[in-house]
């Protein structure tokens, strides 16, 4: 397995990858162009992180984070979001690896805390969190805006 920085190259695969997560989760519709858009905007960030993991030269798993100014802390804070991994590939230590990552990326950018994007009806991608000290909190609301 490796685990290394995306490049646009990268693109169409991890459009897929967020097409099965978003099949997961209700507070999301499958959009494919948008999806696109919003990977080429996150590469083109300076800096954001964007993760992938290869087995056998392909990618079957990715992850973002980008950086949030919070004032309950007085600094920058991580933002994870897209952590998927292929459902073929669960259980091999591949999400493990991402998180891993992006947590020392975090540490290296001085960050004050992560904050984390997850259904809060996925049971084992909450236990799974949990594992690497993330706790659910209480704030999250979504506006859609037209």
């Amino acid at each position: 397995m490796i685990i290394r920085r995306a490049s646009m190259d990268d693109v169409e695969t991890m459009t897929s990858l967020l097409c099965e997560l978003f099949a997961l989760e209700d507070d999301f519709t499958i959009d494919v162009a948008a999806h696109r858009g919003g990977l080429e905007l996150l590469l083109d960030t300076a800096e954001t992180t964007v993760l992938v993991a290869e087995v056998d030269d392909a990618i079957v798993a990715m992850a973002t984070m980008q950086p949030l100014i919070s004032t309950a802390v007085g600094g920058k804070v991580g933002l994870i979001e897209d952590v998927i991994v292929t459902g073929s590939c669960r259980g091999r230590g591949i999400g493990r690896a991402l998180i891993e990552e992006l947590i020392a990326e975090s540490e290296c950018r001085g960050y004050r805390r992560i904050a984390l994007a997850a259904d809060r009806r996925n049971s084992r991608a909450i236990s799974f969190y949990r594992h690497y000290g993330f706790v659910p909190g209480n704030m999250g609301m979504l506006y859609r805006l037209p």
